[in-house]
């Protein structure tokens, strides 16, 4: 092993111009047969990478040709959350999926930036060698996220934060979709309900979420979802202050389960569990059966998103194209050319009436 090990170390001395030599062609042309192979014959491409392959030439130096482009040829991606979440959380692997797809079709590569939230650091963004940056789902005045604005590269944002001048948007009515939800389970007679929620910013609280603190959330899609809650539900003379929210900073469905039985303990009377994420909702449905309530005779349970576990689950939910959003961040970013205006794409969302939902018990 020792041996080739060597070997191979010998034959990489080959350069574009030792390779040009040995086959008597510009270096032009052998820079061809890598970037722009359409200039060549098919059978003067494969003679190049032939005798590339066979004196270990190993291909231009994708450095110095980003170097010489100003262009890296990958596009980067801006994650709040640690690395695995992107592989782990149903939903970012679906948005992960759509955008894979776009710079597929593109013939780009895509870097992932993950940055915790409290990380105050944002060396990784400034160095990232992208020619733009997605950035999924951030906090309002994020020190990461400014400083990939503070970068000379197009800037698409999914979801939050929105009021951003000059930068591409894709996402969805939050705030619509949860009055919608929050009418169907009025239609059921549901008056006393629960919130389960998602993180409302970036310092931990794992416990009931006062008004004032739903209210000051960093993370604008929480924020939307609660209000459009808040909205639906007085529509029927519902209070919100007698509403309990309980928050949860990690997104698991063991989560959910011990937010719903915080918020149950305290609150037996709720017929209703509302949640920001099918994730949570999950966790609920695990806790009810544990504790042996009935859904939806005993407690009805909802969910937002729409991940394929939910719809195992009969899970009623908010659906939302999750990797058609993926797919339009990266064609907007991928394809904005010379368009100076800045666009917002708002995708469509359905609420999905399954068999966690039911007529509100006696209480």
């Amino acid at each position: 092993m020792g041996e080739a090990l060597e070997g191979r170390r010998a034959r990489r001395t080959a350069t574009l111009a030792s390779l040009a030599a040995e086959l008597g062609v510009s270096r032009t042309t052998v820079s061809n047969a890598y970037n722009r192979p359409d200039q060549l014959s098919p059978a003067l491409r494969r003679r190049v990478l032939d005798t590339a392959r066979r004196l270990g030439y190993p291909g231009p130096d994708p450095v110095a040709r980003s170097l010489r482009t100003r262009k890296a040829g990958a596009v980067g991606l801006l994650l709040t959350e640690a690395l695995s979440y992107a592989f782990r959380d149903p939903v970012a692997v679906q948005f992960l999926e759509g955008l894979a797809l776009a710079c597929e079709d593109n013939g780009s590569g895509l870097l992932l930036v993950p940055v915790s939230p409290e990380a105050d650091d944002p060396g990784a963004v400034a160095r990232a060698g992208v020619d733009g940056f997605v950035v999924y789902s951030m906090p309002d005045d994020d020190d990461n996220f400014h400083a990939v604005l503070e970068r000379p590269v197009p800037v698409v944002v999914c979801d939050q934060p929105t009021a951003v001048p000059d930068v591409d948007r894709v996402g969805i009515d939050d705030h619509a979709a949860m009055v919608d939800m929050a009418r169907h389970l009025v239609g059921l007679g549901h008056r006393h309900v629960g919130v389960l929620c998602m993180r409302l910013s970036t310092d931990r609280n794992d416990g009931f979420a006062s008004i004032e603190r739903q209210e000051r959330a960093r993370y604008e899609v929480q924020r939307r979802r609660l209000t459009g809650l808040r909205e639906g539900f007085a529509e029927a003379g519902v209070d919100w202050s007698a509403v309990p929210v309980v928050e949860r900073y990690d997104h698991s469905e063991s989560a959910g389960a011990s937010a719903a039985e915080q918020l149950l303990a305290r609150h037996p009377d709720v017929t209703a569990l509302v949640c920001t994420s099918d994730i949570l909702a999950l966790g609920a449905l695990r806790h009810a059966r544990q504790a042996g309530l009935v859904v939806p005779d005993d407690l009805t349970v909802t969910g937002f998103d729409g991940v394929p576990a939910a719809e195992r689950a009969e899970l009623t939910t908010v659906r939302q194209p999750t990797l058609d959003k993926g797919r339009a961040a990266g064609e907007l970013l991928l394809d904005r050319g010379d368009r100076q205006r800045s666009r917002t794409l708002l995708l469509p969302t359905e609420l999905l009436a399954r068999a966690t939902s039911g007529v509100a018990r006696a209480t």
